[in-house]
């Protein structure tokens, strides 16, 4: 089962950064000049009606709602976009609830649906049931992110990720907290990385604050996160980064945790894309023209800086054609594997 496990999440990574590349790849110059010409068009002959609503699938404070948040303060501050946004989590249902909303959305409401989603969302989409990427229209992706561990730093029993090892190898039971989804996927590729898996286990939390709150609380011993969600806790002093789940080190403050394959495990990391997706619904026209305005976003300094560099994430804007592939490579390869 664990073997099927590192396969699903292998095709995922594989199949999905292929199907980003090969489509971009295969479109001569030619080709892009019409379709970016073609998106202008729609682009200009859309304009939503009223709130825009933007659903977050998990509580306030993690990464995905920090990247929804600054999404919708750029597009406003600069103009990109006139109607007001209305951002509400619903993290209820393992994050269906956020998921169908936008799914069932008709007519102009279609239009003004969003819905923050991430590889993680896509994972815990398929694996509640009910919801599928035919209920949805791929939008844009626009960052990626990676992850780290943490221990408590004023009061915890291990000074570094070689400690924790080392106990857990003496029979010590370690106790992890992360959200469900990609944390807890490579979660599981860590442990099953070193055999410990019997001396490890992993406590859900809605969101990556309650991980941090649980964590800081002493009620886990390491807590998994992204930059986004946890770097004020470092900063604070509160928590200390013990590894990093990266092919490299992270930057300061988190340049202190060292790689798994530094530390002799081969490199173990699961990148989260983090997009947007509208209901089935949305109009081709509406899709290209939230398209082009996360296009504009991510052009803007103020997302290069107080987003990516803030948080230390990857630019990773992708157009609605490589979108979709990504998105349905991905699903693809999650339903094959899982059999």
């Amino acid at each position: 089962m664990k073997k099927k496990f590192l396969s699903i999440v292998a095709s995922v990574l594989m199949v999905a950064s292929l199907a980003a590349c090969g489509s971009t790849a295969s479109k001569p110059a030619e080709t892009d000049t019409k379709g970016d010409a073609a998106q202008t068009e729609q682009t200009e002959a859309f304009a939503p009606k009223g709130n825009i609503d933007f659903l977050v699938s998990s509580k306030a404070g993690g990464g995905s709602d920090i990247f929804t948040r600054s999404i919708t303060d750029i597009a406003s501050k600069k103009g990109i976009v006139s109607s007001s946004f209305v951002v509400n989590n619903l993290q209820d249902g393992n994050g269906q609830i956020a998921r169908r909303n936008v799914k069932d959305a008709k007519g102009d409401a279609a239009n003004a649906s969003l819905l923050c989603f991430s590889t993680g969302d896509l994972s815990s989409m398929l694996s509640n049931g009910g919801l599928t990427m035919a209920d949805f229209k791929p939008i844009a992706i626009l960052a990626a992110d990676k992850h780290l561990m943490f221990t408590n730093a004023k009061n915890s029993k291990y000074a570094s990720f070689e400690e924790v090892v080392e106990a857990a190898k003496g029979g010590a039971q370690i106790v992890v907290g992360g959200t469900s989804s990609d944390e807890r996927n490579v979660y599981d590729m860590l442990v099953q990385s070193l055999g410990l898996e019997d001396n490890f286990s992993y406590i859900v939390y809605g969101s990556s604050s309650e991980t941090m709150t649980a964590l800081l609380g002493g009620h886990v011993d390491l807590g998994m996160s992204k930059p986004a969600a946890s770097k004020e806790y470092v900063l604070s002093g509160d928590i200390s980064p013990v590894l990093a789940l990266s092919s490299e080190r992270f930057s300061a403050p988190f340049d202190t945790a060292p790689t798994t394959d530094e530390l002799g495990y081969g490199v173990i990391e699961l990148p989260v894309w983090r997009g947007v997706i509208g209901s089935a619904n949305m109009s081709d026209e509406a899709v290209s023209y939230w398209n082009d305005v996360f296009k504009q976003v991510t052009e803007t300094d103020e997302w290069k800086t107080n987003y990516l560099e803030k948080n230390l994430l990857v630019n990773n804007y992708m157009n609605v054609e490589d979108t979709t592939a990504t998105m349905l490579a991905a699903e693809k390869a999650i339903v094959e594997a899982a059999g």
